[in-house]
């Protein structure tokens, strides 16, 4: 099959008829998009690189977007914050932290979540009754306070000096140890009925070892839901980053996520400089907002009863 005959039998699929007709994903999908892109190069395509303190003036702080500076009369479209920084560009480049650790927390969650779904869904037993129960455990309690209790305890055994450097590390894997669960439970119900099936069976008479069954056979038929809750986790994921960034427990200073960026703007809202606050927090609200609506439609497109 060629490659053009390829795209054609994709463009002409079940989803991408479902994406050509829903005007939410559509919008959802280029807010997204843009957003991704814009972080990815945001070293090319920022005004100004706001984390080197040689291009930082501090007459420039507090500037109004779209006003000049009445000490330097330079123009921010967004304005700039107490040290004279581009709220634009910092957006760009916190934006791209947000997204890195969304990203990496969600890849290691669904890694550790699949894998776990599905040792207890293909060997049942004491495994499962374990696996499960440590879930329900876990679900008793909010996963914000999962990943600061991961975070805090994690920190204590990084080395001071180290600390700022395995920030976001520390920070991807609390958030990734407290999302695994939906994946888990979701590939393990899945797991318990493809390994009943006759497949399965004929797979397992021939001889065909366990381990290539669970992923060669089972894990190909259950990844339809794991995309949706890997795309709604997404949007989860940078929401928890924000929240603890926000709370002071996430990313250093020197690199700061949106969810830092907003907490330095809420110092100042009452004071009058609201652009501060205001800019990332839409960026966050917008970023979160398209990638949740993308995982509403997937989980509608993907699923057979809708159709």
């Amino acid at each position: 099959m060629s490659e053009q005959s390829r795209l054609a039998r994709m463009w002409d699929s079940d989803v991408m008829w479902s994406f050509r007709h829903s005007p939410v994903a559509i919008v959802a999908a280029v807010v997204a998009l843009a957003i991704i892109l814009a972080a990815a190069l945001a070293p090319w395509i920022a005004p100004h690189d706001p984390f080197n303190p040689a291009s930082l003036n501090l007459m420039d702080g507090f500037s109004r977007p779209m006003q000049p500076n009445d000490f330097t009369g330079n123009v921010y479209i967004m304005g700039t914050d107490n040290q004279g920084r581009d709220i634009l560009s910092t957006i760009l480049y916190g934006a791209r932290i947000s997204l890195f650790v969304g990203f990496s927390a969600v890849i290691f969650a669904m890694v550790l979540g699949i894998g776990l779904g599905l040792i207890a869904g293909f060997r049942g037993g004491w495994v499962d009754n374990l696996l499960m129960r440590i879930a329900d455990v876990q679900l008793s309690f909010p996963s914000i306070l999962i990943a600061l209790l991961i975070f805090g305890v994690a920190r204590g055994f990084i080395p001071p000096a180290m600390r700022d450097q395995m920030a976001i590390w520390v920070l991807i894997v609390s958030i990734g140890l407290s999302d695994w669960v939906q994946f888990a439970r979701v590939v393990r119900g899945a797991t318990m009925v493809e390994k009943n099936k006759e497949y399965i069976q004929a797979a397992r008479v021939i001889g065909v070892h366990p381990a290539r069954i669970a992923v060669t056979h089972i894990l190909p038929n259950v990844m339809g839901p794991v995309l949706v809750i890997a795309t709604i986790g997404l949007a989860l994921a940078i929401i928890a980053e924000a929240t603890l960034s926000f709370l002071g427990v996430g990313v250093p200073p020197t690199q700061p996520s949106l969810g830092t960026l907003i907490r330095v703007g809420q110092g100042y809202l009452f004071s009058g400089e609201w652009w501060i606050l205001l800019f990332p927090a839409l960026a966050l609200l917008a970023l979160s907002l398209s990638v949740n609506l993308l995982g509403d439609w997937l989980r509608d497109a993907l699923n057979p009863r809708l159709r």
